[in-house]
């Protein structure tokens, strides 16, 4: 799991599918053991204004990957970057629970 956004509006986290556990958390597994996490990779936006958030995996998480790829070579403003995140955040049905 990686943040890769985080404002006063949004956050963005990247759920990373089938990570190898650093050894420090294994306890017990064989060495260079995979630990299934998820079935894919996919990202989680998180609406902080409505306490909303959506998670994309699938064919959303690859065009969302692709923003992601462009912003890294046009460097995006804030505004531009939240713009987008806005569009996504259209999509969030699930209220954020802690637990």
């Amino acid at each position: 799991m990686h943040t890769l956004y985080d404002s006063d509006t949004y956050s963005v986290t990247h759920m990373l599918a089938n990570a190898a556990v650093p050894d420090a958390e294994r306890k017990g597994a064989e060495p260079r053991q995979i630990v299934p996490t998820l079935a894919r990779h996919g990202f989680e936006i998180v609406d902080k204004r409505t306490n909303k958030e959506v998670y994309l995996d699938g064919s959303w998480a690859e065009l969302f990957q692709q923003h992601i790829v462009a912003w890294q070579a046009n460097t995006p403003t804030q505004e531009e970057v939240e713009d987008t995140l806005e569009q996504y955040a259209e999509l969030a049905q699930n209220p954020v629970v802690v637990h």
